[in-house]
């Protein structure tokens, strides 16, 4: 993890977080406030494309956006993730990356990345 104001490190982090599916990561888009400035270094490490959202474009990124909404439900905005344990960070991705999308006709993340679909369970009670 990155000390809290150390933005030299992303790059890095989302480089080794990307590489195990890197045949898979074809864009990576991100805003362009300077988090992610080496975006030519990490985009040549992990062979893809960086897409640069306009300063106060918002629409230009709706699922990052959106995203944001769903992490902020765990997370809130004044909570400082450099204390957040590892094992809280996996559990919060797991659930995101199950959790239907309305966007991919109701499909988790993982059903799409992965090209499968995940049986449903479901419980009556009286």
């Amino acid at each position: 993890m990155c000390p809290k104001q150390d933005r030299c490190c992303r790059p890095e982090a989302v480089s080794r977080g990307l590489r195990p599916y890197q045949v898979c990561v074809r864009t990576i888009s991100y805003d362009n406030d300077g988090e992610l400035s080496d975006h030519a270094g990490m985009a040549k490490n992990l062979d893809t494309r960086i897409s640069l959202a306009h300063p106060y474009a918002s629409w230009e990124r709706g699922v990052n956006e959106n995203t944001d909404g769903f992490l902020r439900q765990f997370f809130p905005k004044n909570r400082d993730l450099t204390h957040v344990p590892e094992h809280e960070l996996k559990e919060v991705m797991a659930m995101l990356n199950h959790r239907s999308r309305k966007t991919h006709g109701y499909r988790t993340p993982h059903e799409i990345f992965f090209d499968t679909t995940t049986p449903l369970t479901v419980a009556f009670t009286r």
